[in-house]
């Protein structure tokens, strides 16, 4: 398993600066923003998108993939039955796949709740058909991009369609194509499910449907700064022969971004070497 990090804990580092940064902590990846590389990321070139995946190499790393991936521009939706808003929304998604193969990321992984709320009032049935079908129409696009699309259960109150890894792996059998998978999200295990992430880990790594794995604890920062503890999930990753990407994800950056990455990856690493 490789450690990557959340590049928005950086911000608002340069990204060339963000590389060097995660690199002499020993990062072997960056999981980026798209929101964090400009107003409107699908809008730049094959020069600049060239550009920063050489920054990337030339610092030691690698862009891992995407996240946080419907943030900007403001108004997407997945679950949205306005032909304009569902139109736009695809567009994205297939152009941050394109983003992603240029930037040589892997994996994708489909948070954005407040993209796929579902509507106060109306056809909820019809709105999470829109959400399932959204992903599905991604799936090809992925697979020739040599991406990974992954669908995150998050919890509530911040998202209220896919709250749990069995409603996540529903979907993925549901759409049955090999370049959509789920991951998990330890804050989301945390705060929703009611077994550990180890436990969850156990039931679906076996089955290939889980293909990635985001670490920061329940309170919202990151690993080694709350109650949970992260040996276990390790282990669990070691015994089934995880070769993906860990990516720490931290929400609330204590003391501050820099020195949270910093202790994220002393303490996986102390882990690690544990096992």
């Amino acid at each position: 398993m490789r450690l990557s990090l959340c590049n928005e804990v950086l911000a608002p580092m340069p990204f060339a600066r963000q590389c060097e940064f995660a690199a002499a902590l020993g990062y072997e990846g960056l999981e980026v923003a798209p929101f964090t590389l400009g107003e409107d990321p699908l809008a730049l070139t094959a020069a600049e998108r060239a550009r920063l995946r050489s920054e990337a190499q030339a610092a030691g790393v690698v862009v891992s993939g995407l996240h946080w991936l419907l943030a900007s521009p403001a108004g997407l939706s997945i679950t949205s039955a306005d032909p304009d808003t569902r139109g736009r929304t695809l567009a994205v998604m297939h152009g941050l796949i394109d983003l992603c193969a240029d930037l040589g990321g892997q994996v994708m992984v489909h948070g954005s709740p407040a993209q796929r709320r579902m509507p106060a009032s109306g056809d909820i049935a019809a709105a999470r058909e829109l959400g399932i079908a959204a992903f599905a129409d991604v799936a090809e696009h992925a697979q020739r991009a040599g991406i990974t699309y992954c669908i995150e259960a998050l919890a509530p109150p911040h998202a209220d369609f896919i709250n749990t890894l069995d409603e996540a792996v529903a979907i993925v059998r549901a759409i049955g194509h090999p370049a959509v998978r789920t991951m998990l999200d330890c804050c989301a295990v945390a705060r929703a499910e009611r077994e550990p992430a180890e436990t969850l880990l156990e039931r679906w790594l076996p089955t290939g449907l889980l293909a990635h794995v985001q670490v920061n604890d329940a309170n919202l920062r990151g690993p080694g700064q709350g109650a949970l503890r992260f040996r276990p999930l390790l282990a669990a990753l070691r015994r089934h022969g995880y070769a993906g990407w860990v990516a720490v994800e931290p929400f609330e950056y204590v003391p501050d971004g820099p020195a949270c990455a910093a202790r994220a990856i002393g303490y996986l690493r102390g882990a690690m070497e544990e096992l």
